[in-house]
């Protein structure tokens, strides 16, 4: 006689996974592939998730480091992170043709940097050193108008240059309860330093961090699906933990540790915003194998953006 499953019951969040910037990425490399045939190469990770990177490579994307990697006579997809101005410049004078994947809402980043620069302001911008995204903010200006602020203790100690006013911008992918904190620091010690117009914080971050925070709130443990180089990713672990709720990153089902899961009666599941929801199924799937599982969907938001392909690719 087989001794029955323990119960687990699955709070699935939503939204979580895919958000409009990463959709239109993937769209913008496969409709690059049907149009010019492949390969197509793609400068970095098009977005953070090995399964997506593996399924375009099979499809004939060629993921590369550097622009002196792609053959003159090919196209090349700029990741959705965005990238320095210096990279679509040199790729024009190669001769290359390029086609930009950028997130909208970093795009819209890169713009208010600008604006700020032009007013003279310094700015001080809020992320994490060596991502993406941030390196190719700082590329959209002149070298030493922008400053990285990655803490509270440097939102405190950092020294503004003389003669010089204000302005701060943050990475999208933040968490938005750090990035509170480290706003408030700044403005209080820089009374009138220039807000960004709107959040810098991506609706998609926003709404992913609030569901986690639901799920994790009535949960023994949550598993956030995601890889280890996304920022948006690791904040929900964050946010999770935050809660006194224990919490991992985990890429595939392959990944699930069931002695982690010894006592736990009610799973939180999340996915960051580069993650495929069959990734989610196969880690549901796989749990089902091993406990009697009930699942329950918590929606906190509705989300129903949808972000344009460049005009050259819109009837690829």
């Amino acid at each position: 006689m087989s001794t029955p499953k323990p119960p687990l019951h699955i709070l699935i969040a939503a939204p979580r996974g895919f958000c409009a910037g990463v959709d239109r990425a993937i769209l913008i490399v496969e409709k690059a592939i049907e149009k010019y045939g492949a390969p197509v190469f793609v400068r970095h990770e098009i977005v953070h998730n090995k399964f997506v990177v593996d399924a375009l490579r099979a499809k004939g994307a060629v993921f590369v480091d550097e622009l002196e990697e792609v053959p003159s006579d090919r196209p090349v997809v700029f990741s959705a992170h965005g990238v320095p101005k210096a990279v679509p410049a040199d790729a024009a004078a190669r001769g290359l043709d390029f086609l930009d994947a950028t997130c909208p809402l970093v795009s819209k980043v890169h713009r208010q940097a600008e604006r700020q620069v032009d007013a003279g302001r310094h700015i001080l911008f809020i992320g994490h050193a060596g991502h993406p995204e941030v390196i190719g903010t700082f590329g959209q200006v002149p070298e030493g108008f922008m400053s990285l602020i990655e803490t509270e203790a440097q939102a405190e100690s950092f020294v503004a240059p003389e003669g010089r006013e204000l302005a701060y911008l943050t990475q999208t992918t933040l968490s938005v309860d750090d990035t509170s904190t480290i706003v408030e620091i700044l403005e209080r010690r820089f009374p009138g330093i220039a807000a960004p117009k709107g959040e810098d914080i991506c609706y998609a971050t926003s709404n992913r961090q609030a569901a986690a925070k639901v799920i994790a709130a009535r949960s023994g443990a949550v598993y956030v699906i995601g890889a280890p180089n996304s920022s948006n990713s690791l904040r929900l672990v964050e946010v999770a933990e935050r809660l006194g709720t224990k919490a991992k990153l985990i890429q595939t089902a392959d990944e699930i540790d069931f002695d982690w899961l010894e006592g736990v009666q009610t799973l939180g599941v999340t996915a960051g915003a580069s993650a495929p929801e069959i990734l989610l199924r196969g880690v549901v799937d796989r749990l089902a194998v091993h406990f009697a599982v009930t699942e329950e969907e918590v929606r906190t938001a509705q989300e129903n953006i949808a972000f344009k392909l460049p005009r050259d690719l819109a009837v690829a």
